[in-house]
């Protein structure tokens, strides 16, 4: 295994108490960690030889959701007095894609917490981030395991979170029930809500872990992402959080592919039509006869994608069909499209950081597109644009710079958009908006800079990921420096931190990443290969790709 010698990220000859010593008060239970990391482990990644470095496993934070707690928001559980010895990861939620998740046991009664923390002291005030797994994961996958984002002083928590139908079913029967609760009709929103629920989770008990209630970040990825920004554009989440990081996340409104991705939504309309046709394929007519199935019955169709009927199918070559259960524009959790929340301004005006990487939504190493198939699928895509088209992606009547310039293309459409998202972002918001480009390949694979291999770098968990990738020097460089960044975002609302990584002795120098300027600046912020600004497109891309967004209905 590769031994990091850059990245030391605590100097410990002065340890003097771990949080694994004490039994942590909570409003619901007493919990009592566990040291997290081996000796072996520390010196074989970090080069340390001790740490305070304790993990709280599986707390709960919400009650079980099964049966008669189905579809609602979570509901806190019932206090006891016996610690809970929290050294395992809780059972993972009902979901039809078990994605990467290490754990055998699946249930309803799944809304938990896992906690990693550095804090020597309960009065240690160290700031939280909060990560969103993508739809079909799971809290425990090693991608995000905690550990090292904690050496580097930052408490991190994953959280348990119903995705697929068990927590975006809307119905008429839910929004009686929503209406009774809030004076809204909603539902279909008991995901988004789970976040909250944490949240409130953290406000009331994270200082007794030793950290700090008023410095909390929440980060995600993919479906992940949108999770994060669903909080920036709610009321509900209002005070409960100070920043954003969302990986793989916001395109502009107009971008067609948006519809086709994990970050899009459902109108209240369309959620109400799907949740009444997946009661009638159970045989039911109700809510009520819902609940009391089986949680076997409910997962037939509660992981179903949308078809060609409501997705158009030449974008969808650039992403999977998007999932049927999925937020809702509600007017209560989700009151606005993201194209009015750009018009209105946030409901939470906090500095935010968003991203692409290099091999994604359409562009892929695995895409084999033909000279004829690019005309076909780019002559629909752009109709009387594609004359224009073709003179920035020429293919020469090659297959293969067809095949290149298919991606090309792609690339640039996400680079763009997320910088014309930040552009108008500023039309109503102060804070500032951070975008990246991550462009390494995680070693030993073919897929390139894939979807989601900025994760485990971002949040210093290549020690839990040893085993499947032969990481070398360079990999643990890099993610010194992006854990690095993203460890400054969660203490002070800034990437760059004075340009310093505050969680390590060798007080590494970061390349100044700035955010998106008002003056319309067109660079991006490259992470992996390279750090620094890299232009978003070549000249005359980024103004073909937003006059194609121009002609475009806003999502």
């Amino acid at each position: 295994m590769a031994r990091i010698t850059t990245f030391v990220a605590l100097a410990l000859a002065g340890v003097e108490a771990q949080l694994w010593n004490q039994t942590i008060e909570t409003q619901y239970c007493p919990v009592e960690g566990f040291k997290y990391f081996n000796e072996s482990t520390l010196a074989t990644y970090f080069n340390l030889t001790s740490s305070n470095v304790t993990a709280f496993l599986g707390v709960p934070y919400g009650a079980d959701t099964a049966y008669q707690e189905r579809w609602k928001p979570a509901q806190p559980p019932v206090p006891w007095n016996t610690t809970l010895k929290a050294s395992e990861f809780g059972p993972v939620c009902p979901t039809s894609d078990s994605g990467f998740s290490a754990s055998s046991s699946v249930s309803e009664d799944c809304l938990t917490i896992n906690i990693w923390t550095n804090a020597g002291t309960k009065d240690a005030r160290l700031p939280v981030m909060l990560w969103n797994q993508g739809s079909g994961e799971t809290s425990d996958s090693t991608w995000w395991y905690g550990g090292g984002m904690a050496l580097k002083d930052v408490i991190l928590i994953t959280f348990n979170r119903r995705d697929d139908a068990f927590g975006y079913l809307a119905h008429p029967d839910l929004n009686q029930e929503g209406f009774e609760r809030t004076g809204y009709y909603t539902s279909g929103n008991y995901g988004v809500l789970d976040q909250l629920a944490v949240l409130k989770w953290i406000t009331t008990n994270i200082a007794n872990f030793g950290g700090d209630p008023n410095r909390v970040t929440i980060a995600g990825q993919s479906f992940g992402s949108s999770q994060v920004y669903h909080a920036v554009n709610s009321k509900l989440f209002s005070g409960y959080f100070h920043g954003g990081i969302s990986e793989s996340g916001i395109r502009y409104p107009k971008d067609t592919l948006l519809a086709d991705l994990a970050t899009s939504y459902v109108t209240m309309e369309d959620a109400l039509l799907n949740g009444q046709k997946y009661t009638f394929y159970h045989n039911v007519t109700s809510i009520a006869e819902l609940r009391k199935l089986s949680l076997d019955e409910l997962l037939i169709g509660s992981g179903d994608r949308v078809g060609n009927s409501s997705i158009w199918w030449v974008t969808a070559l650039s992403a999977m069909y998007p999932l049927i259960f999925k937020p809702v524009l509600d007017d209560y959790v989700l009151p606005k499209t993201y194209m009015q929340q750009l018009i209105d301004g946030p409901a939470n005006d906090v500095p935010v950081i968003t991203g692409n990487t290099l091999d994604e939504s359409g562009a892929a190493t695995s895409t084999n597109y033909t000279l004829a198939q690019f005309k076909y699928y780019n002559q629909l895509k752009y109709g009387s644009l594609y004359g224009n088209f073709t003179k920035f992606y020429p293919t020469n009547d090659n297959d293969t710079l067809a095949n290149d310039q298919w991606n090309q293309a792609a690339i640039d459409t996400s680079l763009v958009g997320s910088w014309l998202f930040a552009r108008d972002w500023y039309k109503s918001a102060t804070s500032p908006f951070y975008t990246y480009f991550w462009t390494h390949e995680p070693p030993g694979q073919s897929q390139g800079a894939f979807h989601q291999s900025e994760i485990m770098y971002a949040l210093n968990a290549l020690y839990a990921n040893a085993d499947q990738y032969p990481f070398s020097e360079v990999d643990y460089e890099i993610a010194a420096k992006m854990s690095g960044y993203w460890s400054n975002f969660a203490k002070t609302l800034d990437p760059n931190n004075d340009g310093l990584d505050k969680g390590s002795t060798a007080r590494e120098t970061l390349p100044y990443w700035a955010p998106v300027d008002r003056n319309g600046t067109q660079v991006v912020f490259e992470l992996g290969n390279a750090f620094g600004n890299v232009p978003l497109a070549k000249p005359g891309h980024a103004a073909f790709i937003e006059e194609y967004f121009a002609r475009q209905a806003p999502y």
